[in-house]
């Protein structure tokens, strides 16, 4: 059985128990299940039912159940719960946790939240909500083993089973001095193999990759990609540690950097909430903003046309393979700006290495133009019996798909410039310009051609 199945079995034979008003059989049916599955499960209930499902978990599950909630299913399960119920599991959240959820709540609510957690929990958070969103020092968290130099490794062991249960991880160790800046870092494995005897300082990696706290989240998770990290140390400005970032965290950012990467590329307008959860006429608002945009270009396509009736008259044939040549166009536009925009995201592409990109763009869309073209003006030859309305169509393909190859590759470099996102130049926005440049190149080859 997939996980998928495990969970949509769970959620239905959930669903069935709490119907039947059975909690006893809801409650052993959750107790042998992942917290990740339980948090699907419950979400994928009604809303009356998810608070009822939820208070069914032991306190220590429910909070790592909770902490696997999106963020709108935790927003509404804390307007149902007791004021206390709120509170015990609001103090236990890692801080990083913590303010995620705060960051979606109305500003009264943060509050009183705030309010009723402990003086050191509340500190924690107020250091985290400090830093600006999307950056690393929202990302991290305070919950880590700060090791002395000095310290031997058999000091070192006591002291993280002292830690061990409200770190994030041990399985990274940093170092720190007197000023708390960071010097080095070893790993769980490297220390239990060192002798009891020896000091920190001897066994420790002086050398150590980290973040400053204005860093973006995105360059954090990437950073963390590259190098394979569990954890990643993240320092002020004064090089002074103070916090780390999990992979688990950094594994979302990436998800939800991609999401609204892929959004974007589609022409949408992306957002922090789940797109099918969404009601219909939020769907429809976000929608519309590029339509419209897109709507307002495509008519230069109809004047343009509207500007050449005496070639269409002469010709009408022509007419004919307007969508051909649009269509063909928009599409060899958007595969150049699709690989283009990933490379740019993923930094595959070098910051200096934009000409050349383009240039190779260039010619892949000259071998594509002419294959395509080649086979076009055969294929309009059969269906006209016009030789000249033939290759008019075929060069004006070939001129097309280099014009498509170069907006699709262009266009994301020049945005990067700007220091815009490059996913704006998204494939309905480049296929639009090349339908309008492509028409006019089209009737510009049959006026040189047929003499028009």
């Amino acid at each position: 059985m997939t996980r998928y199945e495990l969970q949509q079995l769970v959620q239905s034979q959930l669903y069935t128990l709490l119907t039947q008003e059975n909690l006893d059989g809801a409650k052993a049916l959750l107790e042998p299940v992942e917290p990740v599955d339980i948090a699907e499960a419950i979400e994928g209930l009604p809303a009356q039912m998810q608070a009822i499902a939820f208070r069914l978990l032991s306190k220590e599950e429910a909070l790592q159940v909770y902490e696997h909630f999106r963020w709108s299913t935790q927003q509404a399960l804390v307007e149902k719960f007791k004021r206390q119920d709120v509170i015990d599991i609001f103090g236990k959240m890692s801080p990083d946790d913590r303010v995620r959820l705060l960051d979606e709540l109305p500003a009264t609510v943060v509050r009183r939240l705030i309010e009723a957690i402990s003086p050191e929990e509340r500190e924690a958070t107020a250091m985290l909500l400090g830093y600006p969103p999307e950056t690393a020092g929202r990302l991290m968290t305070p919950r880590y083993v700060a090791l002395q130099q000095t310290n031997t490794v058999a000091e070192t062991l006591e002291q993280i089973r002292d830690f061990a249960e409200v770190s994030e991880t041990i399985y990274y160790l940093y170092v720190i001095d007197a000023e708390r800046h960071l010097v080095g870092i070893l790993s769980l494995r490297e220390l239990v193999s060192a002798r009891p005897h020896e000091t920190i300082a001897e066994i420790m990696k002086p050398k150590v990759i980290s973040v400053v706290t204005e860093t973006d989240q995105e360059e954090v998770a990437r950073i963390m990609q590259r190098y394979d990290f569990v954890a990643l140390p993240v320092v002020d400005k004064e090089q002074r540690l103070v916090g780390i970032i999990t992979v688990d965290d950094a594994l979302d950012v990436l998800q939800a950097e991609t999401t609204e990467d892929i959004y974007t590329l589609g022409g949408l307008q992306s957002g922090k909430e789940n797109y099918f959860n969404l009601n219909l006429f939020t769907v429809a608002r976000r929608r519309v903003v590029w339509l419209l945009v897109l709507l307002v270009a495509n008519t230069f396509t109809g004047t343009i046309m509207q500007t050449q009736e005496e070639v269409l008259e002469a010709v009408v044939a022509l007419a004919f393979f307007v969508p051909l040549l649009i269509d063909t166009g928009g599409n060899v536009g958007a595969q150049s700006s699709t690989v283009v925009i990933r490379g740019l995201s993923t930094e595959e592409i070098p910051q200096k290495a934009t000409l050349r990109v383009i240039g190779r763009e260039l010619i892949a869309g000259a071998f594509l133009g002419g294959m395509l073209a080649a086979i076009t003006i055969a294929w309009a030859y059969w269906l006209q019996d016009d030789l000249q309305v033939a290759i008019v169509v075929g060069i004006s393909l070939f001129a097309i798909s280099l014009l498509a190859s170069l907006a699709g590759s262009g266009l994301p470099f020049l945005f990067r410039w700007l220091k815009r996102d490059p996913a704006l130049m998204s494939a309905p926005f480049i296929t639009t310009i090349v339908d309008v440049l492509g028409v006019s190149i089209y009737f510009m080859v049959a006026r040189a051609i047929l003499q028009i």
